[in-house]
């Protein structure tokens, strides 16, 4: 086997007992066009061709991308040696749909764009807010995250795992944490478990807001420091959020009290106190 690079953050599956639950749990179809991204040694690639329309295995280290075109004989694989932080997407997502023979666009009869990742720790959040900016045009994702992560993603309001990353990715998913995986499934192990994600896009956002950019400065000013009440982190931010209105006048009149913490908003509560704050 090649030897992982940790500069990387190389950790690649070798449980083939957790690969066929992956693949189980992403239930291929044969009108998805699956991209893979982080294909490593190939421990889901080829069960992932075999049971959809077309695979794009995304592989930023040349050494495995060769190793895997040597083996991947399948007619519907294509091995894309890249970082997936620079690709672009739109053309990616287009060429992969051309290959269902079905025209691009967000329609899902057309054939779905589907992803599926072992993402190294380093760099989970960075490519998980790129495939979120893709809206519509990706139906879904099955992601291996470290366990600490997918938590944070997945948490309700009111706990303390609960944060920016959970208003952001459940704004534009459903998320549902499928089964955790222990270190010993990899090689080498990692230092921490891991965790296995789906995020399924909504059709819409979660809740309606004029303006994404400035709602989540808004959200990760009220999460500047977690243990001061919403009140307090508002008043800090006010002069570089620009707020339209009063603080205390805006929590009164999204019925948000000042005293409680941004870990127990939910994310319609986040939604009336922008309305509150930032429209005149």
């Amino acid at each position: 086997m090649i030897k992982a690079k940790k500069k990387l953050g190389q950790n690649f599956l070798t449980d083939r007992q957790v690969a066929r639950r992956i693949i189980d749990a992403v239930s291929p179809e044969g009108t998805d066009a699956i991209i893979e991204i982080g294909s490593g040694t190939g421990a889901l690639t080829h069960m992932l061709a075999q049971r959809s329309g077309h695979l794009v295995a995304i592989e930023i280290d040349a050494r495995l991308a060769r190793e895997l075109g040597g083996t991947a004989k399948a007619e519907n694989i294509t091995i894309v040696t890249a970082d997936a932080l620079s690709l672009n997407w739109d053309e990616l997502i287009d060429d992969a749909r051309s290959k269902l023979n079905a025209a691009p666009g967000p329609d899902e009869g057309l054939g779905r764009v589907r992803i599926v990742a072992n993402l190294p720790y380093y760099i989970s959040t960075p490519i998980i807010e790129k495939l979120l900016s893709l809206g519509r045009r990706i139906f879904d994702m099955t992601l291996m995250l470290q366990k600490e992560v997918a938590d944070r993603i997945a948490a309700e309001p009111g706990g303390k795992e609960y944060g920016y990353l959970s208003v952001m990715v459940q704004y534009y998913c459903v998320a549902t944490k499928l089964f955790e995986v222990p270190p010993s499934a990899f090689t080498p192990e990692p230092k921490v478990n891991s965790a296995v994600l789906r995020l399924r896009v909504r059709e819409q956002p979660a809740v309606k807001v004029w303006d994404e950019r400035k709602f989540f400065s808004l959200v990760r000013a009220c999460f500047a420091q977690r243990r001061k009440t919403i009140l307090n982190n508002l008043k800090a931010a006010a002069a570089s959020q620009g707020f339209k209105t009063d603080v205390e006048v805006a929590l009164e009149a999204a019925s948000v009290a000042p005293q409680r913490r941004a870990e127990t908003l939910s994310l319609a509560e986040f939604a009336c106190l922008f309305e509150a704050l930032c429209v005149v």
